[in-house]
């Protein structure tokens, strides 16, 4: 195996086999700050559930390799879970505001760039942070365009419960992979 592509491997967690599967080649390369990204398109579409995820991931054990001391304090995993479930059920009230209004891209930014950090290999927390905040905001146009057609088809609360669920899944499933891969 070449020694500089173990090294790289080394320096991001990453235990390479031979002969590399799919996942490792694509892993290796760009891995670094894959999931900061694909936390920052969770936070697109629900501004607490990156926070929500990496708590309840630190409550089970699964430390992140970004050093957010914030993340270690009790009250700071308990409040995002809290928040997290709050904000899933008053996505559903007639009066919740876009998310695209001032307070609702600035939950966004918060939340991506702490979990976007939390997801970042060590030392590289402040880029994790820019990827999952540059990810973060523009998609969160794109992805209330797509629940506005949903909502004019099906309804706001039905619309909201299958983004919901999608959205949860996919948190939880990015923050699932990013814990195991640095175990």
């Amino acid at each position: 195996m070449n020694s500089a592509l173990q090294a790289k491997a080394n320096c991001i967690g990453l235990r390479l086999s031979e002969p590399f599967t799919a996942w490792e080649l694509l892993t290796m390369t760009n891995r670094s700050l894959l999931f900061s990204a694909l936390i920052g398109a969770v936070a697109s579409a629900r501004s607490m559930t990156p926070m929500a995820t990496i708590a309840a991931a630190r409550l089970a054990d699964r430390p992140t390799t970004g050093e957010v001391l914030l993340l270690d304090r009790p009250l700071f995993k308990y409040g995002a879970l809290a928040m997290g479930v709050a904000e899933l059920l008053g996505d559903k009230m007639k009066t919740a505001p876009d998310r695209t209004v001032f307070l609702g891209l600035l939950a966004r930014v918060m939340s991506a760039g702490i979990a976007g950090a939390a997801l970042a290999p060590a030392g590289r927390e402040k880029a994790g942070a820019a990827v999952a905040v540059a990810t973060a905001v523009p998609l969160a146009y794109l992805t209330l365009a797509g629940r506005k057609q949903a909502m004019a088809r099906i309804g706001q609360t039905r619309s909201g419960l299958i983004e919901d669920a999608l959205v949860v899944a996919a948190g939880a499933t990015v923050v699932a992979l990013a814990t195991s891969a640095r175990q």
